[in-house]
């Protein structure tokens, strides 16, 4: 049976993961197993809709009409929308960079991040995805991930961003365990120079389903604080979410 338009369509969104973010048309053709001259025509169509952007280089990125659709599915708007006013307040008492995150697979999914004109270095954006290990909020959400997922990343995901990532297993254990015994996470340049963190989870019916976090320039005299507003926020968001809400329904997987 010969291929549709739409499963055409849908052949060249799928060319696009984790691992393959930003593609070439010659890199789209060949994934998708479609001809170039087909392949340029309907990635005109869809950048013109929205669902794909060309970039300067002519490279393509996921567009933010796919990104706002991605928001309806069940339990990631709803998270979202509760969660908005209380990243505005803690930015407005704060005037720091504020995050809301969910585990997807081995990375950290930001959902939201309200920043105004942010002192430090941020490699963070809506809808953008980065390692679990060397962010606050990652290491909350590490901590409180299954077993399995713990092992995939103190094994092989443990890569070295700065020179103060932590890569060594023995150590991240052991943060992991003062994560889960301390009810925060921080850490201190290990994602950006110039950037410290604290995060703390968001527990719904005893599991935690996503994690706020702030990044600033230095946590000395300020990290008690910091993450005082971020729980105060955290449990206010927690009473919120409907009954039932579970954690898959936020895009932990």
């Amino acid at each position: 049976m010969a291929a549709t338009v739409s499963s055409k369509l849908l052949s060249l969104l799928g060319t696009f993961d984790s691992r393959h973010r930003r593609q070439t048309l010659s890199d789209i053709a060949r994934r998708s197993g479609l001809p170039i001259s087909t392949t340029h025509r309907l990635l005109a169509e869809l950048a013109a809709w929205g669902a794909l952007r060309r970039l300067d280089s002519g490279e393509y990125v996921i567009g933010r009409r796919i990104w706002r659709l991605g928001l309806l599915a069940a339990g990631e708007v709803d998270l979202s929308r509760v969660a908005e006013p209380f990243l505005h307040d803690i930015h407005a008492a704060t005037r720091a960079v504020v995050h809301l995150a969910v585990r997807e697979g081995t990375e950290v999914l930001y959902l939201d991040r309200v920043s105004g004109h942010a002192s430090v270095p941020i490699v963070s954006t809506t809808g953008s995805r980065l390692p679990l290990h060397a962010t606050g909020v990652g290491k909350v959400l590490l901590a409180h991930a299954p077993k399995e997922v713990q092992e995939q990343v103190l094994t092989h995901g443990l890569t070295r961003i700065t020179a103060f990532t932590v890569t060594e297993p023995g150590r991240m254990r052991a943060q992991l365990h003062r994560v889960r015994r301390d009810g925060y996470a921080q850490t201190f340049e290990e994602m950006t120079l110039g950037a410290c963190s604290v995060g703390v989870p968001i527990e719904v019916d005893g599991q935690v389903v996503a994690a706020l976090g702030i990044v600033v320039p230095d946590l000395r005299n300020v990290r008690a604080r910091l993450v005082a507003a971020l729980q105060v926020a955290a449990r206010g968001i927690a009473r919120m979410l409907e009954p039932g809400f579970h954690p898959s329904e936020a895009g932990l997987g």
